[in-house]
């Protein structure tokens, strides 16, 4: 079992467990060196590098090895999945995994910041909508 730090869609708890198959505890983090922007067209976001940035998401602790190919299915190719030391509210640290935006994709970023309430508020049902299957991800499974 192993941590997945989420910044975007998959903050949403209905999200990832759908995705996952499983639910798992969460714990809200954040990760130092990184930036949260938007995808052109999309709902969601891409994480890169960034010297001096910080990135607020969730810590989902402990996800059963079942999940982890459901999550890279999910994320596709635009994504790699990457191990970072996220940090807890009160100043801990813990190693996760995590999905960054590949450079080769970089055109596909918009500007500015990625916004999770504005996504909650005008963005989820969309995405939702968008990816209704994604509850049956699995090894074989497509969205």
């Amino acid at each position: 079992m192993q941590h997945c730090f989420t910044y975007g869609s998959l903050m949403c708890e209905d999200i990832m467990s759908a995705v996952c198959g499983a639910q798992s505890r969460f714990v809200a983090a954040s990760l130092d060196g990184y930036r949260r922007r938007p995808v052109v067209g999309q709902a969601y976001p891409g994480m890169v590098p960034a010297a001096g940035a910080r990135v607020a998401g969730v810590l989902y602790l402990d996800l059963p090895e079942s999940a982890w190919p459901r999550l890279d299915r999910f994320e596709g190719d635009e994504y790699e999945r990457r191990e970072v030391l996220v940090r807890f509210e009160d100043g801990r640290t813990e190693t996760a995994w995590t999905y960054v935006f590949r450079p080769e994709y970089a055109a596909r970023l918009g500007e500015g910041e990625w916004d999770f309430e504005r996504f909650l508020a005008t963005g989820k049902a969309r995405f939702t909508a968008q990816y209704v299957g994604f509850d049956t991800l699995g090894d074989e499974g497509a969205i």
